[in-house]
C-alpha cells in the first residue's frame, strides 16, 4: 500500500510508530502488507469453504469423504477454482490500494504469455519423463496394461489437465506471485524464495503418502521455478511447467504424486524397487532420479535463459 505522504528520509527525527509502519520510501512495509493480504485471503477462503459445506448439504454431497478419498478431475477442478479466486481477488484488493496490478506480482494477462505457458508446458512434461525414464531404467517402473478405454481416454486426460492447470495458477501464484512479489520488497528476491519454497514443502507434508524426503524435493522444484520467475519476469512458464509436471505424473504415468493417489489414471502401473529408487509411497518425486533430473534442468535453465537478460519482476 502506498502511502500518500513523502518518504520519511526527508524528516530529522521521524516518530517511532511511523518507523514500524512505513519503511524510507514512504510505502506501508512488506510485513504489514503480506498480514493484510493473509487476513483478506484467510476471510474470503472461509466464506468458500461454508458456501461450498452448504451447497454439498443441499444437494446430499458428501464433501468430507470426497475430500479425503482418491483424487477425481471434476473434485479438483471446482476445489482448485475456488481456490484460485481465494488468492486472486485479495491481490486484485492489494493492487488497488499499492496502484499496482496482476502484472507486478508476476501474473500478466498481455504479451507474450502463452508462448510461455506452452514451452513451460514443454519442459515440465520432458522433466517428469526423464524422472520415470530414469527410474524405468534402472527396471523401477512398468507402463502396465491401460486402465481406461474409449472417451473414458479423452475425458479423464482433459479433467486432468484442466485440474492440474488450476493447480499451477493457484499454488504459483499463492507462493511465487503476490508473496513473492512482496516479501522480496522486505529481505530481497531468494531469501524470500527460500522461505516462501520451504513453506510450499511444508505444506505438502499434510499429504498422505508424504515424507520429508519429498518435501524436500519440492522445495528443489520450488527453487527451481523462482529461479524461471527471476529470469522470465512472470509465473507462466512456471505455471506450464508445473501443470504439465503433474499431469504426467498423476495421469500418463499414473503413479502417485507427492503421496496422492488418483481415479482415472490411463494405465495399471506399478513402481518397484528401493525407496532411493521408486520414492515409495511419495512416488517419483521422492527418488533420488528426480532430484538429479530437477537439478539438471535449474543448470539447462540458466544456461539457456541466463544469457537473456534478467526479466524479473519489479520489487514493491
Amino acid at each position: 500500500m502506498s502511502a500518500p505522504t513523502m518518504p520519511y528520509a526527508t524528516l530529522s527525527d521521524p516518530p517511532a510508530l511511523t518507523r514500524l509502519l512505513i519503511n524510507p520510501k514512504g510505502e506501508v512495509r512488506a510485513l504489514w502488507r503480506l498480514l493484510f493480504y493473509a487476513a483478506l485471503v484467510g476471510a474470503l477462503a472461509y466464506l468458500c469453504n461454508h458456501l461450498g459445506a452448504a451447497i454439498a448439504a443441499y444437494y446430499h454431497f458428501d464433501l468430507p469423504a470426497a475430500a479425503s478419498g482418491p483424487m477425481r478431475p471434476s473434485f479438483q477442478i471446482v476445489g482448485e477454482a475456488v481456490s484460485l479466486l481465494a488468492v486472486l481477488v485479495p491481490a486484485l484488493v492489494m493492487g488497488r490500494l499499492e496502484r499496482r496490478g496482476l502484472a507486478d506480482y508476476g501474473l500478466p494477462l498481455r504479451g507474450p504469455v502463452l508462448r510461455q505457458f506452452l514451452i513451460g508446458s514443454v519442459w515440465g512434461f520432458l522433466l517428469i519423463s526423464a524422472v520415470i525414464g530414469g527410474i524405468a531404467l534402472f527396471h523401477g517402473y512398468d507402463f502396465g496394461g491401460l486402465a481406461l478405454s474409449g472417451t473414458a481416454v479423452a475425458e479423464y486426460g482433459l479433467g486432468w489437465l484442466v485440474g492440474f492447470v488450476l493447480v499451477g495458477l493457484f499454488e504459483e501464484f499463492t507462493f511465487r506471485g503476490y508473496t513473492q512479489f512482496t516479501l522480496a520488497s522486505g529481505i530481497g528476491f531468494w531469501p524470500g524464495a527460500i522461505l516462501l519454497s520451504a513453506l510450499f514443502g511444508a505444506a505438502h507434508l499434510s499429504n498422505p503418502g508424504e515424507g520429508w524426503v519429498g518435501a524436500l524435493q519440492v522445495f528443489q522444484v520450488a527453487m527451481f521455478f523462482c529461479l524461471t520467475l527471476r529470469l522470465t519476469g512472470n509465473l507462466w512458464f512456471a505455471i506450464g511447467a508445473h501443470a504439465t509436471f503433474d499431469w504426467g505424473e498423476t495421469f500418463l504415468y499414473s503413479v502417485p504424486n507427492s503421496g496422492l493417489v488418483a481415479t482415472g489414471h490411463l494405465s495399471a502401473s506399478s513402481l518397484h524397487g528401493g525407496r532411493w529408487l521408486t520414492g515409495g509411497s511419495v512416488g517419483p518425486e521422492g527418488s533420488v532420479i528426480c532430484f538429479i533430473a530437477v537439478f539438471l534442468a535449474i543448470v539447462l535453465f540458466a544456461v539457456v535463459y541466463g544469457g537473456k537478460g534478467r526479466g524479473e519482476v519489479k520489487p514493491g
